[in-house]
């Protein structure tokens, strides 16, 4: 729903958000730098943005899409584990590795304005078929 307020975060969350918003990886600062400030064709951007009971890496509200750069630390089952409980939240996953983000930074923003903009947000259909909004 949009407009709705939401509670604050803990403050231990908000500081280890922080803490990885300061810590970044070099892939994460360069497509940080396309995405800040709406600079991909308008689209507000989140970094290290809490989907509890995650972290993702970057989080474009408006059309509920996240975008993951993976490195070597990432767990291949794990990543799929964390990309289904998002999907069952009404996301859209995007996952790069770091090294397309760094060499191949235009297709990974074209794939990642591609999915903005054919992606469509239906309401949740309740259990008797009533939209959900």
């Amino acid at each position: 729903m949009q407009g709705s307020i939401k509670p604050p975060l803990p403050t231990t969350t908000r500081k280890l958000l922080r803490g990885l918003r300061r810590t970044s990886t070099e892939a994460e600062q360069k497509l940080w730098y396309h995405l800040r400030d709406s600079r991909l064709n308008g689209y507000k951007f989140r970094r290290q943005h809490a989907v509890p009971p995650y972290v993702v890496d970057f989080y474009c509200e408006a059309k509920r899409l996240v975008v993951e750069l993976d490195g070597s630390q990432h767990n291949e089952q794990s990543d799929q584990i964390r990309t289904q409980y998002l999907v069952s939240q009404g996301m859209a996953v995007l996952r790069f590795w770091d090294n397309e983000a760094l060499q191949q930074t235009d297709a990974v923003l074209e794939a990642i304005l591609s999915a903005l903009e054919h992606r469509t947000l239906t309401p949740n259909p309740s259990p008797d078929g009533r939209g959900e909004y």
